[in-house]
């Protein structure tokens, strides 16, 4: 099932605790192009989840790691990496069999390496400037990918 929502700026809070209630996978993918608001909103879930440090984007260092409210969120910004290989070389399968949150950007870079069940938000932005947020699950194992 596929679930969409259009969302401004302001609605950030109130957009996470949604998105939080709703998915079924602490591995969330992100999609969206350059600009669209996947690093903002992730920063929203985080504080949703307790965070209380600053969010950035670990576009050159690949992943931050946030301490949240009885857990821990890695944020993983894929689209400098050239292949797969390097996402491997960092151990992202360790983080996958944790117990951890998950927030991929550009996951389209490690196809191949996503996990079974994950969630998936696809940001795109509307004429107004505002976004539309879908969400989605996906399980490669039963979908037959």
């Amino acid at each position: 099932m596929i679930s969409s929502i259009h969302y401004k700026i302001k609605d950030l809070s109130r957009i996470a605790k949604a998105i939080l209630n709703q998915v079924k996978s602490k591995n969330i993918l992100f999609y969206g192009e350059m600009g669209s608001g996947k690093t903002t909103l992730i920063s929203a879930l985080v504080k949703e989840l307790g965070g209380t440090n600053k969010t950035s984007s670990p576009t050159f260092s690949i992943v931050n790691k946030y301490e949240v409210t009885n857990d821990f969120v890695y944020h993983f910004d894929f689209y400098r990496i050239n292949d797969q290989y390097e996402a491997l070389d960092m151990g992202i399968e360790e983080y996958f069999r944790s117990e951890y949150w998950n927030f991929i950007e550009w996951p389209d870079k490690i196809s191949d390496l996503i996990p079974e069940d994950v969630s998936i938000i696809t940001l795109s932005i509307a004429e107004d400037e505002s976004r539309i947020l879908e969400i989605s699950e996906k399980n490669y194992l039963h979908d037959g990918q």
